[in-house]
């Protein structure tokens, strides 16, 4: 293969043609691979900037790839498979244990759960995995404040050592790359987990950085049977601290959960030898929280399957003490929506006439199992409830600044209404300004504007900020999201579709006519392609560009020796009265008897 810098060898096929005129011009031609399964070892290159492509050769050079999968390549015009032994057309590939041509029965599955109770904050080993192992797995059984860590034999950290807890992600060590995965805070009830293909080049070592009572970890690994090599456990000796030298991941990103406490020691770490099993308790799944919001509980269920291919069965067939035990998860954590608390109207201020009562009204919040008082704030997506009724007018302004309006009439005893001038004094004001307190507590959502739309045909999204602000006369001051909780968040993201994602006929250039007079026929390639440039069935068939027509109709133009003139000037008329055949007038009109028997030799092929 190609070392990676270097230019893919159909780009190279393409350029070749790029100093080459086409239909009398000269572009740069890129590879065009969206043709048919067939045409995949056909050199296909479209032209840059441009909306066609050609077929520029019937074949590609022996050994190109048929497509991005490098295990095809085309020899001969045709894609053959290229087998692990590097033959093609061999049909070999590499088994579970590595070997190339194998049928698995040299492979010998080596796997476990660590359930080991351990005491004290820290690093401890719990499995080590051989040199030469594949398809490796360590998985928490569920997920825990617990972390798994990685280390070399030779002491280099790979995973989680130093006390730094590294991102989800791929890591190189050991001869192999591992995926370390690590659960959604909330929706997800799977542990942490690594996972690599192998063959691992030298022994490493697994930790658990231990922080709360160990759910169980299940290790397994593939190792060739000609070389058995039992699952190492630590022995009765004081566990080192992982990661002391040579770790270079020094961030220390938790993604919210607790970062683990270092101890003042460490505890020496055993775990029995275990037998295979032929079934494993798996997590399935959870119950449903018990709340809704505020904070509820939830319980990860457990079944019994087959330990091969995790095929669920009876529970019956599972070890009943090695049940995972049910840890409590709480779930739901968000807060429920603020909501009024109303409480009984006082006893009336008078007992005849007009009085007053009063009753108090709250806004309360249920979270983490416990209702506390909150702001008004928060309440403000509900009517406030009247806690004092009284005759005066509210203001306009919730806060700050505002209006209170009044009606005014003019009245004779205090019953019949009067135009306002007829009362004659100074008429009261029937508005004035009115204070409702600084607006330091208004929290509300602010949005920004939508982004463009993530595809410019078809279904696509757009996306806007949404923040919590609250206003006060000194303005805006950012607030946490959990501040606005209570009331409705505008979204932040939304479906858009600009245009639909047509598809066009694209045709190229007409070929060259077949003849150069008297009718011949040119030709040119017609295909579907959506806006994507990918083929189609989307487009009009009454609206296809013709494939192939007609040209060049003209007669052609028989060739006339020199010689050969008109004598006088009105042979036309000898060639209608047809005296042609005379050998005079064929002489003394020679060039134009000899038009009319080409006309005429024409007109009896076609017939």
């Amino acid at each position: 293969a190609c070392p990676p810098p270097s230019k893919p060898i159909r780009a190279v096929q393409c350029s070749y043609y790029n100093n080459q005129p086409f239909m009398g011009r000269l572009y740069q031609w890129e590879p065009f691979n969206e043709v048919p399964e067939e045409q995949h070892c056909e050199l296909n290159c479209r032209a840059e900037g441009f909306r066609f492509y050609v077929r520029q050769s019937d074949r590609v050079i022996d050994g190109t790839p048929c497509g991005p999968n490098q295990t095809f390549l085309c020899v001969a015009g045709k894609c053959a498979s290229l087998g692990c032994d590097e033959y093609l057309g061999s049909g070999k590939a590499v088994d579970r244990c590595g070997v190339c041509g194998g049928d698995n029965t040299t492979c010998r599955l080596v796997s476990g759960d660590y359930r080991h109770s351990l005491s004290k904050i820290g690093y401890h080993r719990i499995v080590e995995i051989p040199e030469g192992a594949r398809k490796i797995n360590v998985t928490e059984m569920m997920k825990s404040r617990n972390y798994l860590a990685l280390r070399s034999r030779s002491g280099t950290s790979i995973i989680n050592g130093n006390w730094a807890v590294d991102r989800p992600g791929k890591y190189e060590g050991g001869g192999t790359v591992f995926t370390y995965r690590r659960p959604n805070e909330i929706s997800s009830t799977a542990g942490e987990s690594f996972l690599a293909e192998g063959p691992t080049n030298e022994i490493l070592d697994v930790y658990m950085i231990f922080q709360q009572p160990n759910p169980g970890v299940h290790y397994e690994y593939i190792i060739p049977s000609e070389k058995p090599v039992p699952p190492q456990h630590p022995d009765h000796r004081p566990e080192e601290k992982a990661g002391h030298d040579g770790h270079e991941q020094q961030e220390n990103s938790t993604s919210g959960r607790h970062p683990p406490r270092r101890p003042d020691n460490q505890v020496p770490v055993v775990q029995p030898p275990r037998r295979e099993r032929e079934y494993n308790w798996k997590m399935t799944g959870a119950t449903e929280c018990s709340a809704s919001c505020g904070k509820g509980f939830r319980y990860p269920t457990f079944h019994c399957v087959r330990r091969l291919n995790h095929v669920q069965v009876s529970d019956g067939l599972c070890d009943s003490s090695s049940r995972p035990a049910q840890q409590e998860e709480a779930c739901n954590l968000q807060p429920c929506p603020a909501f009024w608390d109303i409480g009984e109207w006082s006893e009336c201020s008078k007992t005849c006439g007009l009085g007053m009562q009063h009753r108090q009204v709250l806004c309360r919040q249920v979270y983490a199992n416990r209702t506390l008082n909150v702001h008004a704030g928060r309440c403000r997506h509900l009517e406030r409830p009247e806690t004092a009724p009284s005759c005066r007018p509210e203001c306009s302004a919730e806060c700050g600044m505002g209006v209170r309006s009044r009606g005014v009439l003019c009245l004779n005893n205090h019953i019949s209404s009067l135009p306002l001038e007829g009362c004659g004094s100074e008429r009261p004001a029937d508005s004035q300004v009115c204070n409702s307190g600084p607006c330091e507590n208004a929290i509300e959502w602010f949005t920004g504007p939508w982004s463009q739309c993530s595809a410019e045909c078809g279904p696509g999204s757009q996306q806007r900020s949404v923040v919590c602000l609250m206003k006060s006369d000194e303005g805006f001051t950012l607030m946490p999201p959990y501040e606005c909780s209570s009331l409705d968040r505008p979204l932040s993201q939304q479906s858009c579709n600009l245009k639909v994602c047509g598809a066009k006929w694209y045709h190229t250039d007409w070929s060259s006519c077949s003849k150069t007079c008297e009718g011949g026929f040119r030709v040119r390639e017609v295909r579907c392609l959506s806006d994507d440039t990918l083929s189609s069935e989307g487009c009009d068939e009454q609206l296809r560009p013709a494939e192939r027509e007609d040209c060049s109709p003209e007669p052609c133009t028989p060739h006339v020796d020199e010689n050969c003139r008109d004598q006088y000037f009105n042979c036309n008329v000898v060639v209608q009265a047809r005296l042609c055949v005379y050998d005079y007038y064929k002489t003394t009109c020679c060039a134009s008897c000899s038009r009319m028997a080409h006309k005429q030799t024409v007109r009896q092929g076609r017939s």
